[in-house]
Order: C-alpha cells, then sequence, then structure tokens
C-alpha cells in the first residue's frame, strides 16, 4: 500500500519534471553546433506552446490541505534543479569557451539558449524557493539567481511586489497601454533601487544602518561576484562574456513574464495612500496544461498573489468570473508582449472589459491613475 501511495505521488508529479528535458538540449547545441543551436529556445518557446493546443486546459484543483510529506517529489523537483544548472552551466562555459568547432556566433547561440532555459527554469523555480520558511531552499534560490546576476529580485519580489502588486509603487506591474520596450528599461532601473531602499527600510525599523552585515544586498553581491569568478576562471573572458549573454537573456525571460502577469491591472485607491487587498482578479490567469507543467504552475498567478504561501502544487485555478483570463500561455504571450502593436490588439479589450466588470464606478481611468502614490525609484 505504501509503495502504491509512493508510486502515485510520483506519477503526479513526473509531468512538472519535463523542464529538466531542457538541460540536455543545451550540451547538444554545445556538442554539435550548427542548427542545433536552435533546439532550446524552440522547444522552451514553440513546443510547449504547441502542446498546449494538444493538451488544452486543466481546470481541477488540487486539495490546499494536502499534507507537506506528499508534495515530496515536488519539493525534490525545485531543490534538484539547482545543482543540475550549476553544473551545465559552468560545465558548458569550460567546454564552449576553448571550443574550436564552433564560431563566436554560434558560442553566442549556445549561450542564448542556456540564458532561455536559466531564466525560464531557473528564475522561475528560485521564485518558488524564496517564498519558502525552509533557510536551505531560500539559499537555493539565492544561489539560482546569482548565476543570472539578479539577486536583487528576491528582495524586489517579496518586499515590494507581493506588498504593491496591482498599484504605481510596483515597478513590475505594467501599465495599460505600455510597451514592453518601455517597460523593460524601466523596470531594470527601478527594481534594484526598489529593492535596496525595501531592504534599507527594513534594516531602519532595527535601528540599523544599510552597511549592516545582516543586509542581504552583501550576500548577493559575494554570490555574484563569485559566479563571474568562476566563469573567468573556467573560461577566460570569452568565459566572463558567454556568462553574461546567458544572465542577460534569463533577465530579459524574467520581465517578460513580469509585463504579461500583471498588464493593465490595477488594485482601487481607498484614500490615503491605502490600496483594497490583492484578490484573484489583479494577476491574470491561465490554466494552460503544458506549459504549466514547464513553469510549475506559474500561470496559477491570481491565487500566488492570493496565497503567496501555497506551494506550486496546491496552486488553485479560477473562472473567468473569477479572474482575467489570458487567452494562451505565456510562451505565446511572452512572443506577442515583444510586438507592442499586437500585444495591445490582443490585451487592451480585455483590460477594458475587466475594469467594467470589477470598477464600473471608475470612468475616468486617467484621472484615477494621476491620482495615484508615483512609482518608488
Amino acid at each position: 500500500m505504501i509503495a502504491s501511495e509512493t508510486l502515485s505521488r510520483w506519477q503526479s508529479a513526473l509531468p512538472f519534471w519535463m523542464s529538466f528535458l531542457l538541460l540536455p538540449l543545451v550540451w547538444i547545441a554545445a556538442i554539435w553546433g550548427g542548427w542545433t543551436i536552435l533546439l532550446p529556445p524552440s522547444v522552451t518557446w514553440y513546443l510547449f506552446a504547441v502542446l498546449d493546443g494538444v493538451f488544452g486546459l486543466n481546470l481541477e484543483n488540487a486539495d490546499t490541505q494536502t499534507p507537506d510529506e506528499d508534495l515530496f517529489w515536488y519539493r525534490w523537483l525545485t531543490s534538484a534543479w539547482v545543482p543540475l544548472q550549476f553544473l551545465t552551466l559552468f560545465g558548458l562555459l569550460a567546454y564552449v569557451s576553448p571550443a574550436e568547432h564552433l564560431n563566436g556566433w554560434e558560442k553566442f547561440g549556445v549561450f542564448f539558449g542556456v540564458g532561455v532555459v536559466t531564466g525560464t527554469v531557473g528564475i522561475n523555480y528560485s521564485h518558488e524557493l524564496m517564498h519558502q520558511k525552509s533557510r536551505l531552499e531560500r539559499w537555493l534560490a539565492d544561489i539560482l539567481l546569482a548565476m543570472v546576476l539578479y539577486s536583487h529580485f528576491r528582495s524586489e519580489h517579496l518586499l515590494v511586489h507581493h506588498r504593491y502588486v496591482g498599484t504605481p509603487r510596483d515597478p513590475v506591474t505594467a501599465r495599460y497601454n505600455e510597451g514592453f520596450h518601455r517597460f523593460y528599461p524601466r523596470v531594470l532601473r527601478q527594481c534594484w533601487h526598489s529593492a535596496f531602499r525595501a531592504e534599507q527600510e527594513k534594516l531602519a525599523k532595527r535601528n540599523l544602518i544599510w552597511t549592516d552585515r545582516t543586509n542581504p544586498f552583501f550576500r548577493y553581491w559575494i554570490l555574484q561576484a563569485t559566479m563571474l569568478l568562476l566563469a573567468l576562471l573556467l573560461g577566460g573572458f570569452s568565459g566572463v562574456l558567454l556568462f553574461l549573454v546567458q544572465a542577460g537573456v534569463a533577465i530579459w525571460q524574467l520581465e517578460l513574464v513580469n509585463y504579461v502577469e500583471h498588464y493593465g491591472l490595477t488594485r482601487k485607491h481607498l484614500g490615503g495612500g491605502k490600496y483594497e487587498h490583492v484578490r484573484p482578479h489583479h494577476s491574470w490567469n491561465a490554466s494552460h496544461k503544458a506549459s504549466n507543467w514547464l513553469l510549475i504552475n506559474l500561470q496559477r498567478h491570481s491565487d500566488h498573489h492570493y496565497r503567496p504561501d501555497r506551494r506550486f502544487p496546491l496552486l488553485q485555478t479560477y473562472t473567468a468570473t473569477e479572474a482575467p483570463q489570458l487567452p494562451y500561455g505565456y510562451p505565446v504571450m511572452t512572443v506577442a508582449a515583444m510586438f507592442p502593436p499586437l500585444w495591445r490588439r490582443i490585451m487592451n479589450p480585455k483590460v477594458r472589459r475587466w475594469r467594467q466588470m470589477y470598477y464600473p464606478e471608475i470612468s475616468d481611468w486617467s484621472a484615477y491613475n494621476k491620482a495615484r502614490n508615483p512609482p518608488t525609484g
């Protein structure tokens, strides 16, 4: 009986392990070069979009009272990824940097693919890990983020984004009509400052200054410097350059997802700088089965913000009357976001319907937005 229950739990978690199949693809690209460098981004972006069409939606919800011991294979998934990504990233730096069978563009292509994987999977897994109470899991999140030089994301996400989502004080809530190419440089600038300021304010409440050793930014900087040093030792200056390529691509992938998750959605201002509580309708929801396997239910984003402490297998999906729905999963929507006219044609009518549905009393949204506090940063 115990063996059969263990097998059943493993089988239910198995689809979420599909992301591990991306790691051999980047090695194939590095060994063979040529057209194979297209495999990692093509599978990540396009194959999972096709699989969404094949497998459809998953509208079932797990029991939120499922005991933690029944989630072993789900918890092990995110932790096991960390050493494998580390070995893949730095193993490839040592292999590709001096490789004579790859030209410069092929080396760039290999690490572009690595960045797609470390951004789509690695940062996403760090997001799951940073939300846990376990010190080990939070450290693993820090290690993953250091590999893409975006360690401040943890502070920004936990202290700023979850608190101010859907308000102008949250840099990563994309404004209505704000194209991704305007959103991206703004976020890169504002998020670092808002994250640092949030940690500074947290220390000030304990009568400590920002230079206190408990400031996590010192840990972030040490971890990031360690990653850069490893890249230099293993691949020389070309290794550092390739490391920066994958980090840049990973950050771009993250912010594309951030752009999609809350585009145009705002919380109602109650006066005095206060906003209504975060509800499921303040995030775009997607129930596409295959892309949720790849992204460990990140697309059930409405429930993540409503109940941030829930582990990914327990995240709930919502109906169209409870939360706004994306027409496609993230693989399709992030590609659409790169083309602002296309994005606005798809999403702006949905935002306007959302406003009419949840806030019919607000007739002048331009005046409403002007009345808000300016963004931090």
